[in-house]
């Protein structure tokens, strides 16, 4: 770190910034935007650290364009260190702090690509969770009438079809129409996700890291996105060690240890970035249902049908997860591209 340290507290319309010399607090005063932007460019280099929030991001990078050595930090971590009532001033007092902490984990930043990657993903997750609503409000009404149906999208189909095309089942016009309009409605949130999945492909095939990334065994155009987004950020030395990245996901054993005394417990499933581990090891368990099908070509192949005599399918989901995590840090902390282990002739 310089010898001057910045702590910033981000808000809309006023940014409080703290400034520290020689463990000392200078000023701490309130800015619009633009004057903390103006203001940015007109210091020498020293670090800045911003809570990590909405915005940091943008202000992350605009500190690193002029010479700023740029820190983001956990909000968790400057709540806990927040003295006395919560304003601005105290705020930003708690950044300054908090980034004096021996041993801190700064979180990663992101690139303005990462960004763009990251808002792509998140679009086609949520008209994922629109078209998933839909379809079971769908199944759900119509149940009430008694009237069942298989809840895929060609049973939906066959049974408002039906319904709309019987004039004597008794529904009335008004029914008729606004089930007509909520099943349009359905089929254009069909052709959203698919809309979202195409520009993410396009995306994914646009950047060299993630195309990198889907030469992995059951690593798609959005699990390369994610791994790209989680592992790959601005600074790739937020986490030492590929085991530790794994872990941050959720694909390594919970430990219960006190006492000198380690106790390994099971995988664990409450964490931050649920989906992430759900479509690592949905990726995982396509690429070891199409492994024990065919002859091993490489060396993972021997590998995933060894794990799955002796531990079965979803253990070995887990486990191919695991690498996964770990093989695409070693690629976008090293360079290199992956190149699977053929078997000896």
């Amino acid at each position: 770190m310089y010898n001057m340290l910045t702590g910033v507290d981000l808000a809309k319309k006023e940014i409080q910034v703290c400034v520290a010399k020689s463990n000392k607090i200078v000023r701490n005063m309130p800015m619009t935007p633009t004057a903390f932007s103006n203001w940015l460019a007109t210091q020498k280099p020293m670090t800045v650290v911003f809570e990590a929030c909405a915005t940091s991001n943008y202000w992350y990078q605009c500190a690193r364009e002029y010479g700023h050595d740029a820190r983001l930090i956990s909000a968790k971590l400057v709540s806990n260190i927040r003295q006395n009532q919560k304003t601005d001033k105290n705020d930003a007092e708690a950044v300054l702090q908090a980034s004096q902490l021996s041993n801190v984990n700064f979180i990663s930043g992101k690139s303005k690509e990462q960004q763009e990657l990251q808002s792509l993903v998140r679009m086609h997750q949520l008209s994922v969770k629109h078209k998933v609503a839909y379809g079971n409000q769908l199944c759900s009404l119509l149940l009430e009438f008694n009237i069942k149906l298989s809840p895929t999208d060609a049973g939906l189909n066959s049974a408002i079809q039906s319904i709309l095309e019987d004039a004597e089942n008794g529904f009335s016009a008004i029914f008729r129409e606004a089930l007509h309009t909520a099943w349009h409605q359905y089929l254009k949130s069909i052709e959203l996700v698919k809309h979202y999945e195409k520009s993410v492909a396009r995306a994914s095939r646009a950047s060299e890291a993630c195309k990198n990334l889907m030469k992995i065994e059951g690593v798609g155009p959005t699990n390369a996105v994610n791994l790209y987004i989680a592992l790959g950020c601005c600074e790739l030395g937020v986490f030492k060690k590929a085991r530790d990245a794994a872990a941050c996901i959720g694909l390594t054993p919970i430990q219960h240890s006190s006492g000198g005394k380690v106790r390994l417990g099971s995988i664990g499933k409450n964490i931050r970035n649920s989906s992430l581990r759900a479509n690592l090891v949905a990726g995982a368990m396509s690429a070891i249902n199409q492994a024990v099908k065919r002859d091993s070509r490489t060396k993972k192949d021997e590998w995933i049908k060894g794990l799955v005599e002796r531990r079965g399918k979803r253990c070995a989901a887990v486990a191919l997860a695991n690498k996964t995590v770990r093989t695409a840090f070693s690629l976008l902390r090293n360079g290199t591209d992956y190149k699977a282990e053929l078997l000896s002739a």
